[in-house]
């Protein structure tokens, strides 16, 4: 093994450690070509699981060798973890799991200390590729809020096993419908909690990040029943891909074309950013559009406002009183993250606006 490539493979295992296992490929094969080592555009890879370009052939063993290596990385105490914080110690963010007819899940739950006598909410949270329940709750501050506003917060874990980089398999159809795969799974499991809490339904939400916010829109979609409300941060429609290459194409901008809906569906708000390299800004406006339609001739109101020296558009779509039924943020210049997270977390913009407040305001507005 020459120089370029030892060091090529010590930059690799550097970016294994924080889970880019798409920059580690592209660390190898930069140098294989004689190219300086260069951050890859958007970390994480796609939003399928896939790799964005294709591997070389002389490069299996090597990465063979890689995928050892982040297992060994993934086991090691204290590599690429925090400390557990005071919610953790104290029983009140802790590890569960889920298992009904339509597949199991793994999940992080989150209980406000004083929720004993308030009126609880829940809000399901879907992470993106290569995060997991930790680095979501990390990013997002969802648990904070929680405390603020008496919120249970679940964060299901997408294993590696059901996706190679952890997404949530937005784009096949066996996940695409009602009563089968990770939509069945993901609503059994807001239904067991509702009923363990007491949770209303109008109190249930879903929200996500990329892949995770594609999914929570093909819960939005199949479980209006179940989720009240939704909210999807940089992520793609239900219905804008069918396989790995129209999900490619979806987050280029080339959605396949999908229907707009008829009647009432649950109530949406949707962020993204104007700068998202990795999911394109239309499929934010395809949303804003579909769950506008779904609910009927509705006025709207469109502000433009500055968070931070951030220019932000946020539309709302509703009737004269009462809540908006659909809201959109588009954010200038932000990309693909999560708008107003902790930088702790991955994939997260600390410049704002604060996505996980204004969801939490959306949702409980009455």
């Amino acid at each position: 093994m020459n120089i370029r490539i030892r060091s090529a493979v010590g930059e690799a295992m550097t970016r294994l450690r924080g889970a880019d296992v798409a920059g580690a490929t592209a660390a190898i094969q930069q140098a294989l070509a004689g190219r300086p080592v260069q951050p890859p555009q958007e970390p994480g890879g796609d939003e399928t699981g896939r790799a964005g370009s294709i591997v070389p052939r002389c490069l299996g063993d090597v990465l063979q060798s890689l995928r050892t290596v982040q297992a060994r990385v993934a086991d090691q105490p204290g590599t690429a973890r925090r400390q557990p914080g005071p919610a953790e110690e104290d029983g009140r963010f802790r590890s569960r799991s889920f298992r009904s007819a339509a597949g199991a899940l793994a999940y992080k739950l989150y209980v406000p200390a004083d929720h004993a006598g308030r009126e609880l909410a829940l809000v399901v949270m879907l992470h993106g590729c290569t995060q997991d329940p930790d680095d979501f709750a990390r990013g997002t501050r969802m648990n904070r809020l929680a405390d603020e506003f008496g919120i249970i917060v679940a964060y299901p874990h997408q294993p590696r096993s059901a996706n190679a980089q952890g997404c949530w398999n937005w784009f096949d159809p066996r996940h695409q419908r009602r009563g089968a795969g990770e939509p069945a799974a993901l609503a059994g499991l807001a239904q067991e909690l509702a009923a363990e809490f007491g949770i209303d339904r109008a109190r249930v939400f879903v929200a996500g990040l990329s892949a995770g916010g594609a999914m929570a829109d093909v819960l939005s979609s199949t479980y209006p029943d179940i989720f009240a409300a939704a909210g999807i941060h940089s992520g793609l429609p239900h219905g804008a891909a069918s396989d790995v290459m129209s999900a490619f194409a979806a987050m280029k901008g080339n959605a396949k074309p999908i229907s707009r809906g008829t009647g009432s569906g649950a109530r949406q708000i949707i962020f993204h950013g104007t700068a998202d390299a990795t999911v394109h800004p239309s499929n934010g406006e395809t949303l804003f559009a579909r769950a506008s339609a779904r609910n009927g001739a509705l006025g709207e109101l469109t502000t433009d406002v500055v968070v931070n020296g951030r220019h932000v558009t946020r539309t709302l779509v509703g009737p004269t009183h009462g809540p908006a039924t659909t809201e959109y943020w588009l954010v200038q210049g932000a990309g693909h993250a999560w708008s107003g997270g902790d930088g702790a977390g991955s994939f997260t913009d600390v410049s704002g606006p604060d996505a996980s407040r204004e969801m939490i305001r959306f949702f409980l507005e009455t």
